[in-house]
Protein backbone atom coordinates (compact mmCIF):
# COMPACT_ATOMS: atom_id res chain seq x y z
CA UNK A 1 0.00 0.00 0.00
CA UNK A 2 0.75 3.63 -0.27
CA UNK A 3 -0.14 6.79 1.08
CA UNK A 4 -2.42 8.72 -2.33
CA UNK A 5 -4.71 11.53 -2.13
CA UNK A 6 -7.69 9.85 -1.15
CA UNK A 7 -5.99 7.27 0.89
CA UNK A 8 -4.31 4.54 0.84
CA UNK A 9 -4.08 2.86 -2.83
CA UNK A 10 -2.80 -0.91 -3.19
CA UNK A 11 0.57 -1.35 -6.00
CA UNK A 12 3.11 -3.80 -7.07
CA UNK A 13 6.15 -3.21 -5.58
CA UNK A 14 9.45 -4.11 -7.38
CA UNK A 15 12.64 -3.92 -5.24
CA UNK A 16 15.85 -3.82 -7.24
CA UNK A 17 17.20 -6.09 -4.44
CA UNK A 18 14.56 -9.13 -5.69
CA UNK A 19 15.42 -8.63 -9.38
CA UNK A 20 16.72 -11.70 -11.01
CA UNK A 21 20.45 -10.95 -12.98
CA UNK A 22 19.78 -12.14 -16.77
CA UNK A 23 22.31 -12.23 -19.60
CA UNK A 24 21.38 -9.62 -22.11
CA UNK A 25 19.80 -7.10 -19.61
CA UNK A 26 22.38 -4.82 -17.02
CA UNK A 27 21.96 -5.84 -13.32
CA UNK A 28 19.29 -3.96 -11.25
CA UNK A 29 17.90 -1.80 -14.58
CA UNK A 30 14.37 -3.71 -14.51
CA UNK A 31 12.99 -1.60 -11.86
CA UNK A 32 13.82 1.88 -14.24
CA UNK A 33 12.65 0.26 -17.36
CA UNK A 34 8.90 -0.26 -15.61
CA UNK A 35 9.10 3.63 -15.18
CA UNK A 36 10.57 4.52 -18.68
CA UNK A 37 7.76 2.49 -20.13
CA UNK A 38 5.29 4.36 -17.87
CA UNK A 39 6.65 7.47 -18.83
CA UNK A 40 6.53 6.43 -22.51
CA UNK A 41 2.71 5.34 -22.38
CA UNK A 42 1.56 8.67 -20.58
CA UNK A 43 3.75 10.37 -23.45
CA UNK A 44 1.24 8.68 -26.25
CA UNK A 45 -1.95 9.87 -24.26
CA UNK A 46 -3.14 5.89 -24.48
CA UNK A 47 -2.69 5.12 -21.03
CA UNK A 48 -1.29 1.91 -21.25
CA UNK A 49 0.88 1.28 -18.50
CA UNK A 50 -0.67 1.74 -15.37
CA UNK A 51 0.85 5.06 -13.24
CA UNK A 52 4.39 4.22 -12.30
CA UNK A 53 7.11 5.79 -10.37
CA UNK A 54 10.75 4.83 -8.49
CA UNK A 55 10.70 5.23 -4.75
CA UNK A 56 12.01 4.02 -1.89
CA UNK A 57 10.11 0.94 0.07
CA UNK A 58 10.54 -1.82 3.02
CA UNK A 59 13.32 -3.81 0.83
CA UNK A 60 15.08 -0.75 -0.58
CA UNK A 61 14.23 1.58 -4.08
CA UNK A 62 12.10 0.15 -6.94
CA UNK A 63 8.81 0.37 -9.13
CA UNK A 64 5.73 0.95 -7.37
CA UNK A 65 2.95 0.46 -10.01
CA UNK A 66 -0.57 0.73 -8.77
CA UNK A 67 -2.48 -1.91 -9.00
CA UNK A 68 -5.28 -2.36 -11.04
CA UNK A 69 -8.82 -3.46 -9.61
CA UNK A 70 -11.80 -5.21 -10.97
CA UNK A 71 -13.98 -2.90 -12.98
CA UNK A 72 -16.49 -0.51 -10.57
CA UNK A 73 -14.16 -0.62 -7.89
CA UNK A 74 -12.78 2.59 -5.45
CA UNK A 75 -9.17 2.43 -6.34
CA UNK A 76 -8.91 4.40 -2.68
CA UNK A 77 -10.49 0.78 -1.39
CA UNK A 78 -8.26 -1.78 -1.42
CA UNK A 79 -9.08 -3.81 1.50
CA UNK A 80 -10.43 -6.42 -1.04
CA UNK A 81 -8.20 -7.34 -3.71
CA UNK A 82 -8.88 -9.23 -7.04
CA UNK A 83 -6.85 -10.31 -9.55
CA UNK A 84 -7.56 -8.84 -12.96
CA UNK A 85 -8.28 -11.84 -15.69
CA UNK A 86 -5.33 -12.30 -17.69
CA UNK A 87 -5.34 -11.24 -21.52
CA UNK A 88 -8.66 -9.11 -20.62
CA UNK A 89 -10.77 -11.60 -22.61
CA UNK A 90 -8.86 -10.17 -25.66
CA UNK A 91 -6.33 -13.26 -25.81
CA UNK A 92 -6.88 -16.55 -25.72
CA UNK A 93 -5.79 -20.39 -27.19
CA UNK A 94 -8.90 -22.41 -28.22
CA UNK A 95 -9.55 -25.19 -30.88
CA UNK A 96 -9.51 -24.32 -34.66
CA UNK A 97 -13.24 -24.56 -34.83
CA UNK A 98 -13.80 -22.09 -31.77
CA UNK A 99 -11.89 -18.69 -33.82
CA UNK A 100 -14.60 -16.59 -33.55
CA UNK A 101 -15.30 -13.55 -36.55
CA UNK A 102 -12.75 -10.53 -35.73
CA UNK A 103 -10.17 -12.32 -34.07
CA UNK A 104 -6.87 -12.93 -35.11
CA UNK A 105 -4.79 -16.46 -35.36
CA UNK A 106 -1.13 -15.67 -34.08
CA UNK A 107 0.58 -19.18 -33.87
CA UNK A 108 -0.89 -22.75 -34.64
CA UNK A 109 0.28 -25.50 -32.25
CA UNK A 110 -0.51 -28.71 -30.66
CA UNK A 111 -1.82 -29.20 -26.75
CA UNK A 112 -0.18 -31.84 -24.38
CA UNK A 113 -2.80 -34.40 -26.06
CA UNK A 114 -1.62 -33.71 -29.69
CA UNK A 115 -4.67 -31.85 -30.27
CA UNK A 116 -4.31 -28.58 -32.40
CA UNK A 117 -4.81 -25.15 -30.84
CA UNK A 118 -4.27 -21.47 -32.04
CA UNK A 119 -2.91 -18.50 -30.03
CA UNK A 120 -5.35 -16.07 -30.79
CA UNK A 121 -6.30 -12.19 -30.10
CA UNK A 122 -9.14 -10.00 -31.25
CA UNK A 123 -9.15 -7.30 -33.74
CA UNK A 124 -9.60 -4.35 -30.95
CA UNK A 125 -8.39 -1.08 -30.85
CA UNK A 126 -7.20 -1.28 -27.35
CA UNK A 127 -4.88 -4.38 -27.83
CA UNK A 128 -2.83 -2.18 -31.31
CA UNK A 129 -2.38 0.50 -29.01
CA UNK A 130 -0.68 -1.82 -26.53
CA UNK A 131 1.12 -3.55 -30.00
CA UNK A 132 2.19 -0.60 -31.19
CA UNK A 133 3.89 1.02 -27.95
CA UNK A 134 5.44 -2.07 -27.48
CA UNK A 135 7.39 -1.55 -30.80
CA UNK A 136 8.36 1.71 -29.57
CA UNK A 137 9.52 -0.03 -26.30
CA UNK A 138 10.56 -3.18 -27.84
CA UNK A 139 9.22 -5.68 -25.44
CA UNK A 140 10.64 -8.77 -24.88
CA UNK A 141 7.79 -10.44 -22.95
CA UNK A 142 4.39 -9.31 -23.72
CA UNK A 143 2.61 -12.27 -22.50
CA UNK A 144 -1.20 -12.71 -22.78
CA UNK A 145 -1.15 -12.35 -18.98
CA UNK A 146 0.38 -8.62 -18.96
CA UNK A 147 -2.45 -7.71 -20.56
CA UNK A 148 -4.94 -6.60 -17.72
CA UNK A 149 -8.22 -5.41 -17.94
CA UNK A 150 -8.58 -1.94 -15.98
CA UNK A 151 -11.38 0.66 -15.12
CA UNK A 152 -14.46 1.68 -17.58
CA UNK A 153 -13.28 -0.94 -20.00
CA UNK A 154 -9.94 -0.15 -19.93
CA UNK A 155 -6.98 -2.17 -21.04
CA UNK A 156 -3.30 -1.79 -19.95
CA UNK A 157 -0.25 -3.68 -19.99
CA UNK A 158 1.92 -4.37 -17.11
CA UNK A 159 5.16 -6.02 -16.73
CA UNK A 160 8.18 -3.73 -19.03
CA UNK A 161 11.11 -4.69 -16.79
CA UNK A 162 12.25 -6.33 -20.33
CA UNK A 163 12.16 -3.09 -22.45
CA UNK A 164 14.25 -0.73 -24.37
CA UNK A 165 17.13 -2.95 -25.18
CA UNK A 166 19.45 -1.82 -27.83
CA UNK A 167 18.68 -5.30 -29.57
CA UNK A 168 15.37 -6.46 -31.47
CA UNK A 169 14.04 -8.47 -28.92
CA UNK A 170 10.49 -7.83 -29.56
CA UNK A 171 8.39 -11.07 -28.46
CA UNK A 172 5.21 -10.71 -27.98
CA UNK A 173 0.97 -12.49 -28.21
CA UNK A 174 0.12 -9.50 -30.29
CA UNK A 175 1.42 -10.56 -33.91
CA UNK A 176 -2.11 -10.44 -35.23
CA UNK A 177 -1.54 -7.40 -36.53
CA UNK A 178 1.60 -8.17 -38.22
CA UNK A 179 2.13 -5.88 -41.52
CA UNK A 180 -1.05 -4.11 -41.15
CA UNK A 181 -1.15 0.12 -41.95
CA UNK A 182 -0.59 2.45 -38.93
CA UNK A 183 -4.10 4.04 -38.12
CA UNK A 184 -4.31 8.12 -38.65
CA UNK A 185 -3.93 8.09 -34.82
CA UNK A 186 -1.28 6.34 -34.52
CA UNK A 187 0.99 8.01 -36.89
CA UNK A 188 0.31 11.30 -35.39
CA UNK A 189 1.05 9.55 -31.60
CA UNK A 190 4.49 8.32 -33.46
CA UNK A 191 5.03 12.00 -35.18
CA UNK A 192 4.52 13.52 -31.46
CA UNK A 193 6.83 10.81 -29.99
CA UNK A 194 9.24 11.58 -31.75
CA UNK A 195 9.62 15.21 -31.45
CA UNK A 196 8.91 14.26 -27.15
CA UNK A 197 11.69 12.03 -27.68
CA UNK A 198 13.96 14.42 -29.11
CA UNK A 199 13.15 16.56 -25.96
CA UNK A 200 11.99 16.54 -22.92
CA UNK A 201 11.37 12.84 -23.09
CA UNK A 202 14.51 12.16 -24.03
CA UNK A 203 15.98 13.59 -20.99
CA UNK A 204 13.60 11.92 -18.66
CA UNK A 205 14.56 8.70 -19.80
CA UNK A 206 18.01 9.21 -19.74
CA UNK A 207 17.71 9.44 -16.30
CA UNK A 208 16.35 6.17 -16.35
CA UNK A 209 18.43 4.38 -19.41
CA UNK A 210 21.80 4.45 -21.00
CA UNK A 211 22.74 6.83 -23.74
CA UNK A 212 22.50 4.09 -26.01
CA UNK A 213 18.94 2.86 -25.32
CA UNK A 214 17.39 6.24 -25.55
CA UNK A 215 19.24 6.90 -29.56
CA UNK A 216 17.69 3.30 -29.80
CA UNK A 217 14.32 4.18 -28.61
CA UNK A 218 14.13 7.12 -30.79
CA UNK A 219 15.68 5.23 -33.63
CA UNK A 220 12.59 2.79 -33.71
CA UNK A 221 10.17 5.26 -33.66
CA UNK A 222 11.57 6.98 -36.23
CA UNK A 223 11.54 3.58 -38.29
CA UNK A 224 8.32 2.43 -37.45
CA UNK A 225 6.76 5.44 -38.49
CA UNK A 226 8.16 5.74 -41.94
CA UNK A 227 7.38 2.35 -42.29
CA UNK A 228 3.77 2.91 -41.78
CA UNK A 229 3.01 -0.84 -40.87
CA UNK A 230 3.31 -2.56 -37.98
CA UNK A 231 6.31 -5.10 -38.15
CA UNK A 232 6.31 -8.69 -39.10
CA UNK A 233 8.28 -11.84 -36.78
CA UNK A 234 12.15 -11.55 -37.65
CA UNK A 235 13.75 -14.80 -36.06
CA UNK A 236 12.95 -17.92 -34.50
CA UNK A 237 12.09 -16.78 -30.78
CA UNK A 238 9.59 -13.81 -31.63
CA UNK A 239 6.52 -15.18 -28.86
CA UNK A 240 7.60 -15.46 -24.93
CA UNK A 241 7.20 -18.59 -23.81
CA UNK A 242 4.71 -19.62 -21.69
CA UNK A 243 2.16 -17.41 -23.77
CA UNK A 244 0.34 -16.31 -20.45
Amino acid sequence: MVDGPDGELACVYKPVAGERPLWDFPDGTLARREVASYAVSAATGWHVVPPTVFRDGPLGPGSVQLWLQQDGADPAEPAEVVLPSPGAGLIDIVAPRRVEPGWRTVLEAEDGAGRPVVLVHADDLRLRRIAVLDVVLNNADRKGGHVLPGWSGAVHGVDHGLTFHEEPKLRTVLWGFAGTRLLAEEREVLATLVADLDGPLGELLGELLSVEEVVATLERTERLLQADRLPRPRGHRTIPWPPF
